[in-house]
């Protein structure tokens, strides 16, 4: 099948675009990028007044198969991927049981090609059970394709640990995607400690409770080496402590994610547990550091977080509730909204950030409208404002704060291969 995609605005950080062009794709394959292409097509898709931009890379999801397919299970983790532009994606092992050997990583990545809506990828954990008391055999898990490895949803504890996980993933050139987390400052706090914490009567967790673990990571990884990716970083202090590495010199990457750009704590007013999160919503300025670290290129890339919990999970006392919210669906409209419109970041930074940098993070083949490269292609509207609908979601669940904002960078089409994924229809 052969799509020409007509007078978009193309936007490829990579090969330096950011022109109105056509692209013409054949058999998955982009065969062409330049002006007023002529050439017949199975389908011609005209984009104009649209923005065209390689698919999305989210570093960060959990799709919870298996075991928690209640929650999100891969086929609807890929649609909702789809429904946001998003067409590669990489797991988190938290899964039950989690993702610690080579037979769970292939069963995550064949159920992926099988679903065939984004390309899913899958990290392997760092420790047996995520239990943080013994590795896992991260050669073996790389052999059967995992990207990275992880105990995300939990921090290794043990320094020593942390320091062999660092040196045995880099025998494999695989990034350490750390969840950076101490818990005994967490001490059982359930939101930000802060203003609306004690207003609220709730438990806070110190901003040290991440800064401090991921300053001890950092200072591993200078160490040792190996390749440090930081997860969802939300405070001032963790991100002036991985500029100052990389200043250093540092073999360190991070992210953050859309609602630590979008939202403070003041979104848990009322105990609305969809605002609830690990790391939780912060202040005002840990929000303006979020965002100057995007900006001065300290944090690499956006990735949403996405975890669907259950109503019955959600729906309940605040400190009980779990964390996490479903992301997939508006990240790209918080990330123009929130990023671009005001000014913070060009449209070619926002998709260097969603998806050149990610792909580049570990290391495939795409975030890119090179000709002879996969047409993984996102064709977006900038101009029209969308009231954001939970319950038009994708995901199984909709535990999410931003029903009913107002956001624009609204997805009209999601290609994936060469093939047709996604199109909007209202």
């Amino acid at each position: 099948m052969s799509i020409l995609i007509k007078g978009g605005h193309v936007v490829d950080p990579k090969n330096n675009i950011d022109e109105k062009l056509d692209i013409l794709v054949k058999d998955g394959i982009i065969a062409k990028v330049g002006g007023d292409i002529s050439e017949a097509a199975d389908e011609v898709v005209d984009a104009s007044g649209k923005i065209v931009a390689p698919g999305l890379i989210d570093l960060h999801v959990h799709f919870r198969e298996p075991g928690y397919e209640y929650k999100e299970d891969i086929e609807s983790g890929s649609r909702a991927a789809a429904r946001g532009g998003v067409t590669t994606v990489v797991c988190m092992p938290n899964t039950n049981p989690p993702v610690d050997n080579p037979a769970l990583v292939k069963y995550v990545l064949d159920r992926g090609k099988e679903v065939g809506l984004t390309n899913v990828l899958t990290t392997g954990c760092i420790t047996k059970g995520q239990q943080s008391k013994e590795l896992t055999e991260m050669g073996e898990l790389k052999s059967a394709g995992a990207i990275g490895v992880s105990d995300d949803g939990r921090p290794v504890i043990n320094p020593s640990l942390m320091r062999r996980a660092l040196e045995y993933a880099g025998m494999f050139d695989l990034p350490v995607m750390s969840h950076s987390e101490d818990l005994d400052l967490v001490d059982g706090g359930s939101m930000n400690e802060g203003y609306m914490s004690t207003y609220l009567g709730l438990r806070g967790i110190p901003k040290c409770a991440e800064s401090v673990a991921i300053s001890r990571d950092v200072l591993i990884a200078e160490e040792v080496g190996g390749r440090l990716h930081v997860c969802h970083v939300s405070t001032r202090n963790s991100i002036d402590a991985i500029r100052s590495a990389k200043k250093r010199g540092a073999n360190i990457t991070c992210e953050t994610a859309p609602h630590y750009f979008s939202l403070t704590e003041d979104a848990v007013d009322g105990f609305n547990t969809n605002a609830k999160m690990n790391p939780p919503l912060r202040e005002k300025d840990d929000v303006d550091a979020v965002i100057e670290g995007l900006t001065d290129g300290t944090i690499d890339a956006i990735a949403t977080d996405h975890a669907p919990h259950d109503r019955d999970e959600k729906d309940i006392e605040f400190e009980y509730a779990l964390n996490g919210i479903v992301g997939l669906e508006t990240s790209l409209g918080l990330g123009y909204t929130n990023l671009v419109a005001p000014g913070k970041l060009t449209l070619s930074q926002l998709i260097e950030k969603m998806s050149a940098n990610p792909a580049d993070i570990i290391k495939i083949d795409k975030g890119t409208l090179g000709e002879g490269k996969a047409a993984d292609i996102v064709i977006f509207d900038t101009e029209e404002e969308y009231t954001v609908d939970i319950s038009k979601f994708a995901s199984k669940n909709n535990n999410c704060p931003y029903d009913g904002m107002k956001l624009r960078g609204r997805v009209d089409m999601t290609i994936l291969g060469g093939k047709i994924v996604y199109e909007r229809r209202d």
